[in-house]
């Protein structure tokens, strides 16, 4: 099934081009499906480098309720080794056409480099989901108003300081990446914030940052949450990445109640079930 036309979940109706992405008017929240192409992400790293299996498992998770693929080739996770825009799309390059034609559904690029995000955006991708939140690459603002794409802006910290009043830095930082967004031209309704739960934060401040989730939501803009299988779990329930979920499904499910509106997630049939519980017990 290509993804060129729309594509109505229980009346959500997330179109190709992602405008109920970012609509604060949807009746449920919207499932990021997360495609690794990487070899070393911490909980996947390897499993989806061919095109085949990028592709089967981004259309699993659109049988099982995702409403966006996210595709990702640069691991992020702490201790990560950078990789080059050249090395970046070399891993993308084989998958990323066909993830966006056979997927199902419409397709974000998780990347902070403004070439990378170029390429992706021309072959149909519809949202840059840049972890740098516009500060990194001075060319991605111009980039995503150009092909009039989407963005998730996230906060980020090159490092930690628990001395940090977390929540005001994230005010601070998202205040500059919506000026830079608004002198490039990108459209206040093509724009979501994240908080960048697990970058830059001690433990607690990844805590702070959730349940500031109310006050970052006055911002005006839906705010996606990724927490999947993060290490803020570890020491509450199992260390393995499979004992994480619990954790995960019961930060979202407080997100969700919170004023979250998007969630990223690998886990995708289980959290649509609990959304769907959630929902039933908002009706």
């Amino acid at each position: 099934m290509k993804n060129n036309t729309s594509i109505d979940k229980d009346g959500l109706g997330v179109s190709r081009d992602c405008d109920a992405f970012f609509s604060l008017s949807c009746r449920r929240p919207v499932i990021m499906g997360i495609v690794n192409v990487t070899p070393d992400s911490f909980s996947d790293g390897g499993l989806f480098i061919s095109k085949e299996s990028a592709v089967k498992h981004a259309q699993r998770l659109v049988v099982e309720g995702a409403d966006i693929i996210d595709v990702g080739a640069e691991s992020t996770r702490p201790g990560h080794t950078p990789v080059s825009a050249q090395e970046e799309w070399a891993r993308l390059a084989p998958v990323l056409s066909a993830l966006v034609q056979e997927s199902g559904a419409p397709v974000s690029i998780d990347t902070y480099k403004a070439q990378t995000a170029s390429r992706a955006l021309s072959l149909g991708v519809c949202v840059v989901n840049d972890i740098w939140g516009l500060q990194h690459d001075p060319d991605m603002a111009d980039v995503i108003a150009g092909s009039q794409a989407g963005v998730v802006v996230m906060h980020n910290r090159h490092s930690t300081d628990p001395e940090l009043d977390i929540v005001e830095d994230m005010l601070s930082f998202f205040e500059k990446s919506l000026d830079i967004a608004q002198r490039a031209g990108i459209q206040d309704t093509r724009i979501a914030l994240d908080p960048g739960i697990g970058f830059g934060k001690t433990r607690q401040q990844n805590y702070q940052a959730l349940h500031a989730i109310p006050k970052l939501r006055a911002l005006g803009f839906p705010l996606l949450i990724g927490v999947s299988r993060k290490s803020i779990f570890k020491n509450i329930q199992d260390s393995l990445i499979e004992g994480r979920l619990l954790g995960t499904l019961a930060a979202n499910l407080l997100a969700a109640a919170s004023g979250a509106h998007i969630f990223r997630v690998h886990d995708v049939l289980e959290h649509r079930c609990a959304f769907e519980v959630y929902s039933s017990l908002q009706a």
